[in-house]
């Protein structure tokens, strides 16, 4: 993998050491992801300089921003970043339109990346340019403090837990703006998370910290898939598939998803896209049951031959988690104790995974 950032971190404290060897893509979204406490926000701080690490080694894009073999520290004004916390703070002082040119105009014009008109709409705030901070809604304060942190042309974009302080109503209305973030922008953003929900949604790379060291790097579609790991014990354990559209019923309002590589195909409700655009979605263990035969008489739509790799007992001692191979593609399945033994299911085992289409997330 080619690495446009790598941070090699050691930082002690009283009673938590970070001790952590990232290197993460240079495009797209990578999530630091883990519990409370696991270091997450504390390697976004050293990236950004408010936190200097005891040893380190930040290098951005071919530029060294801390080498502490050589005793260099570059001071956080002079790194190229926007920072997005849980909260805005905004000016309260200022418009709209005033809080995003603040930090507008303190960047060069010929090294401007983002333009002001391009930012509002990325985001959906041209509407909200002349208003104060305090007549905005939290979804909407948290859009304006997003453009801002886009404004100053940053070559990396820190985002800590943006959602965190949002109620499900306004995350649900933020979430379709970080994903145009995603298509639209060449900026690599670090999301920190802990909801495994929209770190599905968003990121490309996922590093699952716990009590500050790294369990796992990889690729999202790897790494959610992995039995090793506590993510596949969460109650919404599930892989991210990102497929291409292949067509659309019109009159069932079903769309068909060609899966990476593969012939196979799911479908799921959702509006019309174009033919051959990708499309991300998310597939719940708890929506795959298993079957030793395909049934065509059944309403489950998505029937697709798998292959179990691996099986591994929940944290319920009546359920037990999945591993399968579905031509290519890693998926999981939650089933009961029970019916893990009537299938009598093993590794290397041939079967039917089942998925309705109206459990697919995308």
């Amino acid at each position: 993998m080619s690495a446009l950032i790598q941070a090699r971190l050691q930082v002690a404290f009283d009673d938590f050491r970070l001790d952590v060897d990232l290197q993460l893509p240079g495009r797209g979204v990578s999530a630091l992801f883990g519990h409370s406490g696991s270091g997450k926000t504390t390697c976004l701080r050293c990236l950004a300089g408010l936190e200097r690490a005891d040893q380190a080694y930040i290098e951005v894009n071919g530029e060294v921003w801390q080498d502490s073999a050589r005793q260099y520290f570059m001071p956080p004004h002079q790194r190229p970043i926007g920072y997005v916390f849980q909260e805005a703070s905004l000016f309260p002082h200022l418009s709209v339109k005033n809080n995003l040119i603040f930090g507008w105009r303190r960047i060069a014009q010929h090294q401007r990346q983002v333009g002001l008109e391009h930012a509002c709409e990325l985001l959906g705030i041209s509407h909200l340019l002349a208003r104060k901070p305090d007549t905005l809604s939290g979804g909407e304060r948290q859009r304006v403090g997003i453009a801002r942190a886009l404004l100053t042309s940053p070559k990396v974009l820190l985002m800590d837990e943006p959602l965190a302080a949002l109620d499900g109503p306004r995350k649900r209305e933020i979430l379709p703006y970080l994903e145009r973030l995603h298509d639209q922008l060449q900026i690599p953003l670090i999301y920190v998370s802990h909801a495994q929900d929209e770190v599905a949604r968003l990121a490309d790379h996922l590093v699952l910290l716990e009590q500050g060291k790294v369990q796992a790097s990889g690729p999202i579609s790897q790494t959610l898939a992995r039995l090793d790991l506590p993510l596949a014990l969460q109650e919404d354990a599930g892989v991210v598939i990102e497929g291409e559209v292949d067509a659309h019923d019109a009159a069932y309002q079903l769309l068909d998803l060609k899966l990476p590589g593969s012939d196979l195909r799911l479908r799921l409700t959702h509006e019309a896209l174009a033919p051959g655009a990708r499309l991300r979605v998310k597939v719940q263990a708890r929506d795959v049951s298993l079957s030793l035969a395909d049934d065509s008489r059944s309403s489950i739509l998505n029937r697709l031959p798998v292959r179990v790799c691996a099986l591994r007992a929940g944290d319920n001692p009546a359920q037990m988690l999945v591993s399968l191979d579905a031509d290519g593609t890693a998926l999981l399945a939650r089933v009961t104790r029970y019916s893990s033994d009537q299938l009598g299911l093993h590794e290397g085992q041939q079967l039917w995974a089942q998925i309705k289409s109206v459990a697919l997330l995308g």
